[in-house]
């Protein structure tokens, strides 16, 4: 059995999307499927926690005008229950900016498929339930 989870990929470029979307993959562990929603701006990022049940957000820290820690400092202040965030920085020295936007995990651009899809299911392991298909 395979468990699947949504994760959400934001980032106001379509190209950085596509390219969390293929270093995660469908299948970043035998036992985990994901489902993707995209989110391009703040407001469909907010939009999208709010009406679905996420189990991961990666946001992309150098999206404008709205960036990755910016969004997860909002939501860690103003939701009760926070899926666990992976924001994906240009810089390594930018982790103390993660760190106060409260975020679970970094990754640095450009993404590397093995520990970007290991990260994930780490993740998805440890966070939300999932919903169990076969």
């Amino acid at each position: 059995m395979s468990a699947t989870h949504t994760v959400l990929l934001y980032s106001d470029d379509p190209a950085v999307r596509d390219s969390m979307r293929g270093a995660i993959g469908e299948h970043p562990a035998a036992d985990i499927t994901i489902e993707f929603v995209d989110a391009e701006t703040y407001a469909e990022c907010v939009k999208l926690v709010d009406d679905y049940e996420i189990d991961l957000l990666v946001l992309d820290g150098e999206a404008a005008p709205a960036g990755g820690l910016g969004i997860s400092r909002q939501l860690h202040d103003e939701l009760e229950v926070t899926p666990p965030i992976v924001v994906v920085i240009a810089r390594a020295a930018d982790r103390w900016l993660a760190a106060y936007a409260k975020v679970t995990a970094t990754l640095t651009h450009p993404l590397d498929p093995v520990t970007t899809g290991r990260t994930v299911a780490e993740l998805l392991r440890d966070g939300q339930p999932a919903r169990v298909t076969s």
